[in-house]
């Protein structure tokens, strides 16, 4: 186990450092973040985008702010509640958010290129497990697993 808590500090070092490399803009790549769960759960209130991502609310509103201005997402009026608004996908948004993927599949093939098929899919389902994990032991609904894209929440 000390091995892996040694392991963990230095994982988060290296994922600070790649976002920061993928990104010309850190401030517009964290807004940009927020395009995954509205893509992956279709249109949500703002609260509750703050809420999957376990950010704050004043911080994603601030995010959300950048991708209206962009075009990137839309407000629209929510359908049970006519005071509230929720969050939409463009085609604009839709084309970032496939860009971004595609970038990141690129350079997780650079990094795994070397790895054998058994590795990959250990490593993957090993992965997964740990955040599992992970999100069970955080407060409120982080509980719940992340599914597959593609798959219903």
């Amino acid at each position: 186990m000390e091995r892996l808590s040694e392991q963990l500090p230095r994982f988060l070092r290296l994922i600070s450092a790649a976002r920061l490399q993928l990104s010309s803009d850190p401030r517009d790549r964290a807004a940009l973040v927020l395009l995954y769960p509205l893509v992956r759960l279709g249109p949500l209130r703002q609260g509750a985008l703050a809420d999957e991502m376990h950010a704050d609310p004043s911080t994603v509103s601030r995010h959300v702010a950048v991708l209206v201005a962009e075009g990137l997402v839309r407000r629209v009026a929510d359908e049970t509640d006519g005071r509230a608004t929720r969050l939409v996908v463009t085609d604009a948004g839709r084309a970032a958010h496939d860009l971004m993927r595609r970038d990141a599949a690129a350079v997780l093939d650079r990094i795994t290129a070397g790895w054998g098929e058994t590795d990959l899919t250990d490593f993957t389902r090993l992965l997964g497990r740990f955040l599992d994990d992970l999100a069970g032991a955080l407060p409120g609904d982080a509980a719940a697993p992340t599914p597959p894209p593609g798959e219903p929440r």
